[in-house]
């Protein structure tokens, strides 16, 4: 598990490369306020959107998850953990105020950067 990229995976660069053409500017891996130890994948601050790119098999895609058979019932618990620990991230940071995005990684970077760009958008005009 510790050579698992925690950021700067093939799917965040590419989106991450689409929303800096676009002329948006953000931050990379930002603490999230008041939870020790978790990171947002790209933050704009100003906007208050939080943009999350989730792995299938970490974080639990309904159409991609595997089970691994080997040691099946630690890493069920350490999945349903994951998937127990993003809703309280989501959860948090919308009380807050902020516009959380979630994504997996499987869906196509043009996609993720045309929802992410108008979610920015559009929260910069309500300010």
């Amino acid at each position: 598990m510790s050579r698992q990229n925690s950021r700067d995976t093939a799917p965040e660069v590419a989106v991450r490369k689409l929303l800096h053409a676009a002329g948006l500017r953000y931050r990379v891996n930002v603490p999230v306020p008041g939870l020790s130890r978790r990171t947002i994948d790209i933050v704009f601050s100003k906007a208050k959107v939080a943009v999350f790119l989730d792995g299938c098999f970490w974080h639990g895609c309904p159409q991609h998850a595997t089970q691994p058979k080997a040691n099946a019932e630690w890493w069920r618990t350490k999945l349903d953990k994951n998937m127990a620990r993003d809703m309280e991230t989501t959860e948090h940071l919308t009380a807050a105020g902020w516009t959380v995005l979630r994504f997996w990684e499987h869906e196509l970077p043009d996609h993720v950067a045309n929802v992410v760009r108008n979610a920015v958008l559009s929260a910069r005009s309500r300010k």
